[in-house]
């Protein structure tokens, strides 16, 4: 009678002091990022540590544009990008590129207009500006054609009767918009922050409205997946997305009054000025902030809007009349309904 209890106690002695099962490598997640605010949430998950907490290897690598991430994302080399989805996206989804906007990133919640109408402040000083009307025949700055920003200063201009076709463009990245200004080669920016705030604060332009204003609750910026990583490793893309979400979410907590003022500021300006350009804190702490979306959702009707105004542009090439076709929810929508909905305080 005694053997099966001696048995039993042998048996469990031998599974006590067995090795523990190796603990599963994390997996090795390309990020295609920007060093600039918009990879917020990105930076803050790797800071705050949600991405190892998600069993995720965040391995970022800094693009000076978003049109080159797109043949890395395509061929699976980068697994996730933070941009717009602008013109250049859709282009390379129609010559069968595989990407997917997988959910939204920066808006421009009301209050928080991160993208900054700005006009040389000689041109206000002497009257030739003193309504949006007056941008009629402007040299505008605007980082691309195609890009996001071309949809948004669209929307100002139509709120005054005026079309893209009645101001002048001129190309431009977003670090030459305030030189510019200062040297007289543009009239005007739609730029974003921080350079709208020093520009202000030089006495180089002044500051005319911000997008949350003329364009309120539409996506910034989006997280987009490369479908071979969609593919290949679905269950990692769905705890990046827990942890991105995570961030938003502590992101959240640090906006109020329009900027980071919250109680999780410090934090947040704390990864800014470790991994981007920006290291003033004084800088972040009064300038504006793009919103938080801290579901992660897309705004689809922005998404149609700017894919519309593309379309009528002619700068989508290829054979892609909806943009719906480049999207994938299920990521955003599978995590949100494991961490519930987000609730502010």
């Amino acid at each position: 009678m005694k053997f099966p209890l001696f048995r039993a106690l042998g048996l469990l002695m031998i599974a006590l002091c067995a090795p523990a099962p190796a603990a599963r490598a994390a997996d090795k997640v390309n990020i295609a990022i920007s060093n600039s605010t918009a990879d917020f949430a990105i930076l803050i998950a790797m800071k705050r540590g949600y991405f190892s907490e998600e069993g995720i290897e965040a391995n970022p690598t800094v693009f000076d544009s978003g049109g080159k991430m797109m043949a890395p994302l395509g061929a699976g080399d980068i697994d996730v990008a933070t941009g717009s989805a602008n013109a250049t996206l859709y282009n390379a989804v129609a010559r069968g590129i595989g990407i997917k906007i997988v959910s939204g990133n920066g808006n421009a919640a009301p209050g928080y207009g991160h993208q900054i109408l700005i006009v040389r402040k000689q041109l206000v000083d002497s009257g030739r500006y003193k309504t949006m009307a007056d941008l009629k025949g402007m040299k505008i700055a605007l980082p691309g054609a195609g890009t996001g920003a071309t949809s948004t200063l669209n929307q100002a201009l139509k709120t005054v009767g005026l079309a893209y076709k009645d101001i002048d463009p001129i190309y431009l990245a977003y670090p030459n918009h305030v030189t510019a200004l200062a040297n007289g080669a543009i009239d005007a920016g739609l730029t974003t922050e921080p350079a709208a705030t020093y520009a202000v604060r030089q006495g180089i332009a002044a500051r005319i409205a911000s997008s949350d204003t003329f364009y309120p609750w539409s996506d910034a910026t989006h997280i987009v997946f490369s479908s071979v990583f969609i593919a290949k490793k679905p269950d990692a893309g769905r705890r990046f997305m827990r942890a991105f979400m995570k961030a938003m979410r502590f992101y959240d907590g640090a906006l109020a009054d329009g900027g980071l003022k919250g109680p999780n500021a410090d934090a947040v300006i704390d990864v800014l000025t470790e991994f981007t350009d920006l290291k003033d804190r004084a800088i972040y702490k009064t300038m504006n902030t793009q919103g938080s979306n801290p579901d992660a959702k897309l705004n689809i009707d922005s998404l149609k809007t700017d894919f519309a105004f593309f379309k009528e542009q002619g700068w989508i090439e290829g054979d892609i009349s909806d943009p719906l076709t480049t999207v994938d929810t299920s990521f955003a929508d599978k995590a949100r309904a494991e961490l519930g909905t987000y609730v502010r305080k």
